[in-house]
């Protein structure tokens, strides 16, 4: 991360070596934005991969599902900052502090969400996110009980999980791949 300019340790294709809808996803975003997120310029090296990727993350993370999108972004952060994943912890960093308007307690979670005064439903998912991030094998029927008990339903469990799923294995390809965070991502959400 030491050169600015460089985004991955892979070369970027450029926009006449990407399929359509790769470019058509730039230019939303664009739009949207008023930039493209380096993560869809350094993903797009295998276009089609890219945009099987692209569509089942933005069902998990963007649609109107059975989480907030609050939920669903501090979920995203918390297995980005136990994965120590840079460029998802910024980018998803900025996405929570747009969601819950709340700059100081994103920047807490993104360090140590024990320390970010979380509510009791948000931090029995932060305390499952975190083990299934880290210790997989050792999760059993009963580390359900505290969302259970917290309020969650099956629907909301089931999005929990592929949520925290997909973190984990953005969180690979984009430390393996060494992608750097968008500089816009450091002003999203503050004051």
């Amino acid at each position: 991360m030491g050169d600015p300019t460089r985004i991955s340790y892979l070369p970027l294709p450029d926009r006449d070596e990407v399929p359509d809808g790769v470019a058509r996803l730039w230019d939303k975003s664009q739009e949207a934005f008023g930039f493209v997120p380096n993560v869809f310029r350094a993903q797009a090296v295998n276009g089609e991969q890219f945009l099987a990727w692209w569509g089942y993350f933005n069902l998990l993370v963007n649609k109107e599902g059975h989480l907030t999108n609050a939920d669903r972004e501090l979920l995203a952060v918390v297995v980005s900052s136990v994965n120590r994943c840079t460029y998802c912890e910024i980018s998803h960093g900025a996405a929570l502090r747009t969601f819950t308007e709340d700059a100081v307690r994103a920047d807490l979670v993104a360090s140590n969400w024990r320390q970010a005064g979380l509510p009791e439903r948000e931090a029995a998912m932060c305390a499952y996110a975190e083990k299934l991030t880290l210790h997989p094998a050792e999760v059993t029927e009963s580390d359900l009980e505290p969302l259970r008990a917290v309020g969650l339903d099956d629907h909301q469990i089931v999005e929990l999980v592929q949520v925290v799923g997909m973190f984990n294995l953005t969180n690979r390809v984009s430390t393996a791949l060494g992608f750097v965070p968008n500089a816009e991502y450091h002003e999203v959400g503050r004051p």
